[in-house]
């Protein structure tokens, strides 16, 4: 009954409206108060400080600061080898699998559309097509910086407005084609197992996303979808360098191409994800190497 009565709330609640204002609370700079903030979200969400460069929560002059914090050289270690693709956030694993018939697997009873979840363009999603995919999602107790799980160069990004559900599991679990009618930024990149789409999904409460090459990504008042393409200006990141972040938790969906990559045995739903750590491996890598040789 509470569970259903948290869905309903979601589809009457101003979320818009909720997001704007915990906007302007987070990035606010409150002094004691603001502290104050960011001792009860550490207490309330168990997060471990120790971890971060910077772990007094009154060096933060803004709860986003504190929320979008650099963790300590070195804490996550990105794995090498040119075979091995890392995960790119902390987080859990929602789903991860084949992209089927153009949808994508969201839960029990609930798929959603590859094409709409990259912006409703052809061009866009056909390179994807029975390709593969995982969903993680990030919870306020996560690390909220997004990293590179494999090299690559960007070469266009779309900005989707939409609605601002909760990305939680209990509403991935209700609500319909939740990650493609939320709002989202899809950075596309080229890589050395093909097109690589890493798409960055906002949530209720969270302030804004951003990217390194842009900064932060806002809604025309049209609510129109917005388009850049970056081919030609070399914009290429390393494997496990930061290419976004979030304010508050959220979700991002990784995407692949047909027989570009394949998940091991033990990286399935569920699975705790850390920056770095092993997400998956090119395909036929060895034997791509047998061959050089």
């Amino acid at each position: 009954m509470i569970d259903n009565l948290k869905i309903i709330a979601q589809y009457i609640l101003p979320k818009h409206l909720f997001t704007y204002l915990a906007g302007k609370l987070a990035s606010a700079e409150m002094g004691s108060f603001t502290t104050y903030l960011i001792k009860k979200f550490i207490k309330q969400y168990k997060i471990n400080m120790q971890e971060a460069k910077h772990s007094e929560p009154e060096y933060f002059d803004t709860f986003n600061d504190f929320f979008t914090r650099e963790l300590k050289a070195g804490i996550r270690p990105i794995l090498e080898g040119n075979e091995n693709i890392v995960m790119a956030v902390d987080g859990k694993i929602s789903q991860l699998g084949d992209i089927k018939a153009g949808r994508l697997f969201q839960a029990k009873g609930h798929d959603f559309s590859l094409r709409e979840l990259l912006g409703g363009s052809d061009d866009v999603s056909a390179p994807f097509d029975n390709g593969l995919f995982s969903t993680i999602y990030l919870s306020p107790q996560d690390y909220h910086r997004i990293h590179m799980p494999i090299a690559g160069t960007l070469e266009k990004m779309i900005f989707i407005p939409g609605d601002l559900f909760s990305v939680n599991p209990l509403t991935a679990e209700n609500v319909p084609n939740l990650f493609a009618r939320n709002e989202r930024a899809v950075a596309i990149f080229s890589t050395a197992v093909g097109p690589m789409a890493m798409v960055l999904v906002g949530a209720t409460i969270v302030g804004s996303i951003e990217t390194v090459w842009h900064g932060t990504l806002k809604a025309k008042s049209n609510k129109e979808i917005q388009t850049w393409d970056y081919q030609g200006q070399d914009i290429s990141f390393e494997k496990g360098q930061e290419m976004g972040r979030f304010k508050l938790g959220s979700t991002i969906v990784a995407v692949f191409p047909e027989n570009s990559i394949e998940f091991p045995a033990d990286i399935t739903a569920g699975h705790i994800t850390r920056l770095g750590e092993r997400f998956a491996v090119v395909k036929n890598q060895s034997k791509k190497s047998k061959t050089k040789q």
